[in-house]
């Protein structure tokens, strides 16, 4: 597909996404779903190393700056057209504001303050905000698929989180700033939805970045100074590397691709395996306790998964 074929395309792609429950969901989307959930599940324990040593300001400007300069320039090395229209300044402003700066910046104070797999697990009770906001703001039937598999989800990470109620309770700053996340990742996801897009998806992706990576550069010029890398350990910088080219690059420009194949409902929730991932890799990395609480709460979120994503595409054939 050529960009002004695509171009033409999305839209209409993004109007017929919202009556998908009863049709085939896309195959590549399963595929992008399955890379997020390695990718922003390994995320998890990576950014606890990285922002042990590196503050939360700069490491998030530079993951910003990186991954959005990184973005644009694969949209222009396969010949997509990376200008953004007038008309969509606007509303990729708004998107930014939530998806990047308001995410990045809790999310990322929100894993300093408590350990790293029971922030992923508070993060991804997005599903639940954007399942609601879909159905306000665009008008998304809440299907008795959707219901249920929220219900499942949610069960998952309810079990999750249950044993570990009073150590939420003790680092309370954290969990609202992972709640904060969740809210602001949501809202930015059914906004997406909301507004046509002319503009490519990976563009879209390295814009938003780059927009959000403007104010918060600011901020961590004020709040930490300039940065000097010579201060920081090799695993940290290392880590940081790792961050930038799996989790920046390729997962946003894969969950901005998931957003315009699926309603949002659904793309959200085809996230929820990510938190699973993030529990046993902060098990595996950080030695974070894993137990059958886990095994409980993953059979749950498949179980989810499926009843959103596979049941309705085997009842549609």
């Amino acid at each position: 597909m050529n960009d002004s074929t695509r171009q033409s395309a999305a839209p209409a792609g993004a109007r017929s996404a919202a009556h998908a429950g009863a049709d085939e969901l896309p195959r590549a989307g399963f595929l992008l779903l399955a890379g997020l959930a390695v990718f922003w599940g390994s995320n998890w324990p990576v950014m606890k190393i990285v922002v042990s040593e590196i503050p939360v300001w700069t490491f998030r400007s530079v993951c910003l700056l990186g991954g959005g300069a990184g973005i644009l320039l694969i949209a222009r090395t396969v010949g997509h057209n990376v200008r953004v229209p007038a008309s969509e300044v606007p509303p990729l402003l708004l998107c930014a504001t939530l998806n990047v700066v308001g995410w990045h910046l809790c999310s990322a104070y929100g894993v300093s303050l408590m350990a790293a797999g029971r922030a992923a697990i508070i993060a991804f009770t997005m599903p639940a905000w954007a399942a609601g906001l879909g159905t306000l703001v665009l008008g998304e039937r809440l299907t008795a698929y959707k219901v249920l598999g929220l219900i499942l989800g949610l069960a998952g990470l309810a079990v999750l989180i249950g044993p570990d109620i009073a150590a939420v309770g003790a680092a309370p700053l954290g969990a609202v700033f992972m709640l904060g996340a969740a809210v602001s990742w949501a809202s930015g996801t059914v906004l997406m939805k909301r507004f046509p897009w002319n503009i490519p998806t990976t563009a879209l992706a390295g814009w938003q970045l780059l927009a959000g990576a403007v104010p918060v550069t600011l901020g961590a010029l004020l709040v930490d100074g300039v940065p000097d890398p010579a201060a920081y350990s090799t695993r940290a910088l290392l880590a940081t590397a790792y961050v930038l080219a799996m989790p920046m690059i390729f997962c946003h420009w894969a969950w901005f691709t998931v957003v315009r194949l699926f309603p949002a409902g659904i793309a959200a929730m085809g996230t929820l395996a990510i938190p699973v991932v993030g529990v046993f890799l902060s098990a595996l990395v950080l030695g974070e306790s894993v137990g059958w609480q886990e095994l409980v709460a993953l059979l749950l979120i498949l179980s989810s998964l499926s009843v959103v994503l596979v049941l309705p595409s085997l009842r549609a054939r």
